[in-house]
């Protein structure tokens, strides 16, 4: 389990920081009194779920490993914790994922990864997972319940694709921040685009001059975060649209400020 097998290394990460290297109030000691009596893929001290919820995510865990092989396993604590008795409990290895869900880290989620999970997710998935649905902000609006299932979903999804670079889905937030680089990436285009001397239509040295620019906020700040994330073709659309807009606008308004003092320079 994670990137280190050895005994002191499991004692500091359940004692201070997981595997991912993501903190946590996790305690190292074995508390093995706090374990169910009988064989569950969840351990849910904080009462985080419903009967009915607990029971529908246990199903759905056990199905998944069985029919993948995938071993995910959910424990909610706030101020009880079974500890290190977990490794033993469930059997943790390479191919497990330990979500611990604690509220009194300031992020609800804390993700201990296998190694073999690693290989097909990297580091800065597994920061990406925590930092969308383990913020206080979705946590607010989802509770605890979705933001523990809403991340597991996303794990079985790449798991079933065979990996994933980054977390699947768009949240409106980050699709703004997308039409918001998309419009000013269009912005400079826009008034690089402006004719300068006389005779010309667009000034396509100016353009490629600040390609570098406006093809990093449209490409890859603007496109790139939604094709990885969604195959929706809606906020493609809309960000090609706010490009669009942003340089048609920034065009009108250099021909109205620039263009304008060209003419009058050129009439004197």
């Amino acid at each position: 389990m994670g990137t280190h097998r050895n005994g002191c290394f499991w004692a500091f990460v359940l004692a201070v920081a997981l595997s991912l290297g993501i903190g946590t109030p996790v305690s190292a000691y074995d508390n093995p009194e706090l374990l169910p009596d009988h064989p569950t893929p969840v351990i849910d001290l904080a009462k985080a779920f419903s009967n009915a919820q607990r029971a529908s995510l246990e199903q759905s865990l056990n199905t998944f490993e069985a029919e993948t092989g995938w071993k995910l396993r959910v424990l909610t604590q706030y101020e009880r914790t079974p500890g290190l008795a977990v490794r033993e409990f469930w059997g943790l290895d390479e191919s497990s994922l330990l979500l611990v869900a604690d509220p009194r880290g300031g992020n609800l989620l804390n993700f201990n990864v296998g190694d073999a999970l690693f290989a097909l997710m990297p580091r800065t998935y597994w920061v990406e997972l925590q930092t969308r649905f383990g913020n206080q902000f979705y946590v607010k609006d989802h509770g605890e319940d979705g933001a523990i299932l809403d991340s597991l979903n996303a794990v079985e999804i790449c798991l079933e694709r065979g990996g994933c670079q980054v977390v699947p889905g768009l949240p409106l937030e980050q699709w703004l921040w997308t039409l918001t680089t998309s419009i000013l990436g269009g912005l400079i285009a826009g008034f690089a685009s402006y004719p300068r001397k006389e005779g010309e239509t667009i000034a396509w040295a100016w353009v490629l001059l600040l390609s570098p620019l406006w093809v990093m906020l449209f490409g890859v700040f603007g496109i790139a975060p939604v094709v990885t994330r969604t195959s929706d073709v809606m906020p493609l659309l809309r960000n090609g649209v706010g490009f669009m807009g942003g340089a048609i606008a920034a065009y009108l308004i250099a021909q109205a400020t620039v263009g304008r003092r060209l003419e009058n320079n050129s009439e004197s």
